[in-house]
């Protein structure tokens, strides 16, 4: 379908992810000068004020460049987080373009983010999941499929992209082992509208990781990936090089019981996420190259699905 007529500016129908303690305002703003979506989690500043702040620098760098692609937010719609009510105050107050909620479609958020013309996108692993979101109102479903990195499903895209479009006509992103421009149009070309990337960004040198951690994931290989609640109570894919390195037994992994954001934030400083796209990750780029990369890739990938000879046979 086509893309919201604030995405028009976009250069690759890409959204670089909100990455919990890794996203910050230079992925954000090199993420939008390149053409592609940058967002951050509300929750990686520690306060509603220093939220606030980002907001205003994200802004402030954006206003630049005029035609930079839009920037988004995360907020976790989850009764553990108490912060959900002053943070999307603060998102109303600044017309933030694009709002990704994660952990509860609650249609009162939905309608305050549509408000003020803003668009708001929900993360899902599911079918039943993407139904009650889609009852919510929201403009996009994000399908977090198999090998996501953070908090992931189980599902093929092969399954869930095309079961959340028949009955789904917003937009659709498809999340999962995406981290060339390759993958982007292998996601195009199965039915998503934008791809979703989180790792491949996680591992560029305005992410605010340690530089211990974007070697070990650049070093890493799908195998490496284990996908487990006992880290934080919910289902996400950490890596188990650093799972060992804080003393942990990967195959006896004890859960610390349901989600609680403010243990998860100390459990993800130790315990590194990654998702199974680590294995198409060599290097350490710029965001600016990493993005003129995938463009370069992404477009050449298309071109070479427009010559396939099965495409211009006729039926």
């Amino acid at each position: 379908m086509p893309l919201p007529k604030s995405f028009e500016t976009l250069s690759l129908p890409a959204v670089a992810a909100p990455m919990f303690l890794a996203s910050g305002p230079d992925l954000v703003v090199e993420t939008c000068r390149a053409g592609l979506v940058g967002t951050f989690p509300a929750l990686n500043q520690r306060t509603t004020e220093g939220f606030v702040a980002w907001l205003d620098e994200i802004r402030e760098r954006l206003a630049a460049h005029p035609g930079a692609a839009p920037f988004g937010v995360n907020l976790i719609v989850h009764r553990s987080n108490p912060r959900l009510e002053a943070d999307l105050k603060a998102v109303v107050a600044h017309k933030v373009p694009l709002v990704i909620t994660s952990l509860g479609a609650v249609p009162d958020v939905v309608k305050a983010v549509q408000s003020y013309g803003g668009l708001v996108f929900h993360d899902v692993i599911s079918r039943r999941h993407a139904e009650k979101a889609a009852e919510a109102g929201v403009d996009g479903i994000i399908a977090v499929c198999a090998g996501a990195g953070g908090h992931a499903g189980t599902l093929s895209p092969f399954a869930l992209i095309p079961e959340i479009r028949s009955f789904f006509g917003g937009t659709i992103l498809l999340s999962g082992a995406i981290s060339t421009g390759e993958q982007i149009a292998a996601a195009r070309l199965m039915g998503a509208d934008l791809a979703y990337l989180g790792t491949r960004f996680l591992v560029t040198r305005e992410s605010m990781v340690s530089e211990a951690q974007k070697q070990m994931t650049r070093e890493a290989s799908a195998g490496d990936i284990v996908y487990t609640d006992a880290i934080s109570g919910v289902n996400a894919n950490f890596l188990k090089p650093s799972i060992l390195a804080a003393g942990l037994d990967p195959a006896a992994l004890v859960s610390h019981g349901p989600m609680d954001l403010g243990n998860e934030a100390k459990a993800w400083k130790s315990v590194w996420s990654a998702g199974h796209g680590v294995s198409a990750i060599h290097d350490i780029p710029s965001v600016a190259e990493l993005c003129q990369q995938l463009k370069a890739d992404y477009r050449r990938a298309m071109r070479r699905a427009a010559e396939d000879p099965f495409a211009l046979q006729q039926p």
